[in-house]
């Protein structure tokens, strides 16, 4: 309710500086005739006090009567990118208008400065782009992973002697996303840790003679790696897998949400919540994820608090205790992918939300029994030790297992999921991303080797 009276209130004509400087000055000059009985002055106190009261009536007789309708070119960028916005702005009063200034409102955002609206004239009906019509354009730039709001437009008028000012918003607000930043994940030259290594890999597990089972003619752009040498001595011209006509193969990506390592550690709120290790994790599960969906994975997405990407009542137990992990698959998967991830927030940043951990860890144990393994990436900021026990209990049903750890995570919890078998590898900066990520087709060059 205050909310609301004072956004009223903030619509109201306002006296300026000089307008409030003249009414100050009138009622000095009004009282002291007064005291000093000096009724030669109290005249011009009066026209001192009541000349910019006249100035805040006539701004509130000619506040403008405007259509604001806006759009944002490209709707969704990527973290740092930025967009145009694109402003029509018409005139649905009788009376031309001339003199107002605009500016937008775009909380978190450096938007434009305030600037001159060109003169409208009056209301002449039909479609617009007539005289009663003006487009405006800007850009805005949105400097980091979120959702970020934009309008609605400002225009402020002022009386001829700039005695009082009235300004009113237009048009509806829109929100602005801006997805988490990826680097690009590429495999060390012919590493076997690529993902057509792993999906070779996959298959082999599941089909012990797909090598016989899937082989066909090389045809030009074909990538050498995928040349079936066994089926090429045999048939006397180079073969290679055809992996793409089986089912595209499942990886599972693990996001730390619920940070529950820190207990009572206060979350920073804001813009200072982007500074947080958790940015860092966002964009290290973006990349892996991106990675993935472009290799022809079918994506399966947990996360270890509560569900954000796809919210619901039912949904608040985390993925590692209960909760279905969340499907991505294709082009269309990843922009979804991204989408979700620039809506993900801490647990300060969300009101502090509980996670119920009452559940039980999910089925990927069970189901792992007489089925190949998927491969699962876990991007863990600072977990609790029962969830690394989840962890743990999940891995049989993974592999490869790899967990990029930040230095948040406690090192005997590292050290118990490397005792289950995840492979940890550290990542502290952005820059570390490609590091951690040729560092995993290694080990995996030297496990295949051996």
């Amino acid at each position: 309710m205050t909310g609301g009276v004072g956004a009223r209130l903030a619509e109201w004509p306002r006296p300026t500086r000089r307008g409030g400087a003249l009414i100050a000055v009138g009622a000095i000059v009004f009282v002291n005739a007064l005291v000093l009985d000096r009724r030669d002055f109290i005249l011009f106190g009066l026209i001192g006090v009541a000349v910019p009261l006249v100035a805040l009536a006539y701004t509130a007789w000619r506040v403008p009567r405007l259509d604001v309708g806006r759009s944002f070119v490209p709707g969704i960028v990527s973290a740092g990118g930025t967009v145009t916005a694109s402003a029509v702005v018409r005139n649905r009063g009788r009376r031309t208008l001339d003199g107002a200034r605009w500016r937008d409102t775009a909380p978190r955002l450096e938007s434009p400065v305030e600037s001159v609206l060109p003169p409208l004239g009056r209301w002449e009906g039909g479609p617009p782009g007539g005289s009663d019509t003006v487009r405006l354009e800007y850009t805005l730039r949105l400097p980091r992973r979120g959702v970020f709001t934009a309008g609605p437009l400002r225009v402020s008028l002022t009386d001829p002697f700039g005695l009082a000012r009235i300004e009113r918003g237009y048009g509806r607000t829109h929100d602005l996303v801006a997805t988490p930043r990826t680097t690009a994940l590429g495999a060390s030259a012919g590493g076997p840790a690529s993902l057509d290594g792993v999906l070779l890999e996959l298959q082999r597990q599941s089909h012990p003679n797909a090598d016989e089972l899937i082989a066909r003619e090389y045809r030009h752009g074909d990538p050498m790696r995928r040349v079936n040498w066994p089926a090429t001595a045999r048939a006397g011209e180079i073969m290679v897998r055809q992996e793409e006509q089986r089912s595209d193969p499942d990886a599972r990506l693990i996001v730390d949400t619920a940070l529950h390592g820190r207990g009572r550690t206060s979350f920073a709120s804001g813009d200072d919540r982007y500074h947080h290790p958790f940015e860092l994790g966002i964009e290290l599960a973006a990349s892996i994820g991106v990675h993935l969906l472009r290799g022809g994975f079918r994506l399966t997405v947990s996360e270890t608090g509560p569900s954000q990407l796809e919210p619901g009542p039912r949904r608040r137990a985390g993925g590692l205790f209960g909760d279905a992990p969340v499907e991505y698959q294709g082009g269309v998967g990843e922009r979804a992918f991204l989408e979700g991830l620039a809506h993900l927030d801490t647990p300060g940043g969300r009101g502090g939300s509980a996670t119920d951990r009452s559940g039980a860890p999910h089925d990927d144990v069970r189901r792992a029994t007489g089925r190949a393994r998927r491969p699962a990436f876990a991007v863990l900021v600072d977990i609790a030790p029962e969830e690394a026990v989840a962890l743990a209990a999940m891995r049989p049903a993974f592999e490869p297992a790899v967990a990029f750890v930040q230095e948040g995570v406690r090192r005997a919890l590292v050290a118990d999921l490397e005792e289950a078998g995840w492979r940890c590898i550290p990542v502290r900066t952005a820059h570390d991303i490609p590091e951690a990520w040729h560092a995993l087709a290694h080990d995996q060059g030297v496990a295949d080797a051996r």
